[in-house]
């Protein structure tokens, strides 16, 4: 790819010689034969290969102004044998190679080409960066209602800090986007940032998920592998869904956030963490507290900083910039012309009551962009849900017994899956598609929470 290159050399013949060989190569070349001289092209070039014997401002203080303007642009530097001391000390001031004179073409061709690749990476590397932090600015995140507001102005304190956050808020309503605003706000936003769905792993293997396992720890167990927290460290760790950790982790999530240290699975060897935790649930965690099922001292750990996220029904002033938010993200996506929405659909989403929150309000959105054949998204193309209360009417009168409540049904159906369990929670659970934790606050609205095996 065609390159500028500044060449900055104060014998003459060289630095023709270099010029007539990279224009060779299809790059345009500035010359100057002083530091001085040279500053003149600085901002138009994308690579500067430098003697580092100039007459007046060396080599070495031409490098160190090129950075102070700008860090992303390479610097080769040139000097001869006797001097090779002074080119290491040129790399670590932040030149990307450096050239020992006398050097063939070839060679200097292969300096140049790498030093280029190294530039495109970098400038790549942080483009990268800048959409993520676009992504999880708050401006992304919409949300011009009174709540929504609170939650910015709290994010905006705490990201700086080190300190717990913890995320309610139904499932839906945007925790997984919170949390990543708060790590892209912080000093770590260079660093990991590692989510973990605590309902996704099993609980047999969520100890070593987490904190990883030595060669041997378990059958299967061949080599040794880093958990979670070691592959976050600097970095943050989301914790999603806290709530339906087992009580053995939760113990050991306990250690972290105090000691900062744990062991892998397997071994006594005590590793030190430095992690941000984020935590998020959608199920009342002082409930839990109440019922056992959640440790009181874990709780007080994470909840230094709370977060209540509000449902989408609590903020409907949101819903129509959400609407055409997500109307301008996926149109394109998806092929519509559609560039706006009509008032009479606003209204229809605003009558709705949306149990599934903004999540739901995306897919909805893009089920209507499919359906849209005009710029605008009119009523009769958004396609809504049956509404919960419902369609639990419906399914209660096609399936339950014939005068057998929803909750007697309910019952009845844990107590079979026990049966078939033989009373093991954990396996009835499984059958149920409950979380073991979920199943145990049902079998004690039953009243059976102590008369069942674990």
């Amino acid at each position: 790819m065609k390159k500028r290159i500044l060449v900055v050399e104060d014998e003459e013949k060289l630095r023709r010689v270099i010029q007539l060989q990279l224009a060779s190569a299809g790059h345009e070349v500035d010359q100057a034969g002083t530091a001085e001289e040279a500053m003149r092209y600085t901002d138009r070039v994308d690579l500067v290969l430098t003697d580092l014997k100039l007459p007046g401002m060396n080599g070495q203080e031409l490098l160190s102004l090129i950075h102070r303007q700008n860090a992303d642009l390479p610097v080769v530097v040139m000097t001869a044998f006797g001097t090779v001391e002074t080119a290491v000390e040129a790399m670590k001031s932040g030149a990307v190679d450096f050239l020992l004179k006398p050097f063939s073409l070839d060679h200097l061709m292969k300096v140049v080409d790498k030093a280029l690749e190294v530039s495109a990476l970098r400038v790549e590397n942080r483009e990268l960066k800048e959409q993520l932090g676009r992504r999880y600015q708050f401006e992304s995140i919409v949300g011009a209602s009174k709540p929504m507001q609170e939650i910015f102005s709290t994010v905006t304190r705490v990201a700086p800090t080190r300190a717990t956050v913890l995320l309610c808020g139904e499932s839906g309503t945007g925790k997984d986007l919170i949390a990543r605003a708060i790590h892209y706000h912080s000093p770590r936003r260079d660093r990991p940032f590692v989510k973990i769905n605590c309902t996704a792993i099993p609980e047999n293997l969520m100890e070593s998920e987490l904190f990883g396992y030595e060669k041997g720890a378990f059958t299967g167990a061949n080599t040794s592998k880093p958990g979670k927290f070691e592959q976050a460290d600097t970095g943050t760790v989301f914790l999603d869904e806290i709530g339906d950790v087992p009580n053995q982790i939760q113990v050991k999530l306990l250690r972290v956030l105090q000691e900062r240290e744990f062991e892998r699975l397997g071994s006594n060897k005590t590793l030190k963490t430095d992690v941000r935790v984020i935590a998020a649930t959608n199920v009342d965690l002082r409930a839990a507290l109440e019922r056992g099922t959640f440790r009181e001292d874990l709780y007080y750990r994470l909840n230094v900083v709370p977060i209540n996220i509000p449902s989408l029904r609590e903020r409907k002033e949101d819903i129509p910039s959400l609407a055409q938010h997500f109307i301008g993200r996926l149109a394109a996506e998806l092929g519509s012309p559609c560039e706006s929405i009509s008032e009479g659909a606003i209204e229809k989403l605003m009558e709705y009551q949306w149990p599934g929150n903004v999540r739901e309000l995306e897919n909805v959105i893009e089920r209507s962009l499919v359906m849209c054949n005009g710029k605008t998204l009119e009523s009769g193309d958004v396609k809504l849900d049956l509404a919960p209360a419902k369609r639990t009417a419906a399914v209660a009168d096609a399936f339950l017994p014939e005068g057998m409540s929803l909750d007697n049904y309910e019952q009845t159906i844990i107590r079979e899956a026990l049966k078939r369990a033989n009373g093991n929670k954990s396996q009835a659970a499984r059958l149920l598609g409950l979380t073991r934790n979920a199943l145990r606050y049902r079998l004690s609205q039953m009243g059976l929470e102590t008369a069942e095996k674990d």
